[in-house]
């Protein structure tokens, strides 16, 4: 039989896991274009064309950029869209 406070541990730290933020990281790549990244942060983001340039020359010019943070879920979603553009990018937990 299990501890019932072993079982409510795993739950409370996955909501933890669940609630906290997430930073999306998108990293320099020699394959996409300057304008298909801001295109891409416009479309998945909703970023204005400024931002969308700010964010992509970041990227350019330091190797990466972070480029949102989310609540898990939908760091997952945006991460995903990113791969599917064909932008390499990961997650990291915001501290």
């Amino acid at each position: 039989m299990m501890d019932p406070d072993i079982d409510l541990d795993v739950e409370t730290q996955e909501q933890i896991d669940l609630d906290s933020l997430w930073h999306i990281v998108v990293w320099d790549d020699p394959v996409n274009l300057m304008q298909y990244v801001v295109y891409v942060f416009q479309k998945v983001f909703g970023y204005n064309q400024a931002l969308a340039h700010k964010l992509m020359l970041e990227v350019h010019n330091e190797g990466k950029s972070l480029v949102a943070t989310e609540a898990r879920e939908q760091a997952e979603l945006h991460l995903q869209q990113l791969h599917q553009y064909g932008l390499q990018a990961t997650l990291r937990r915001a501290e």
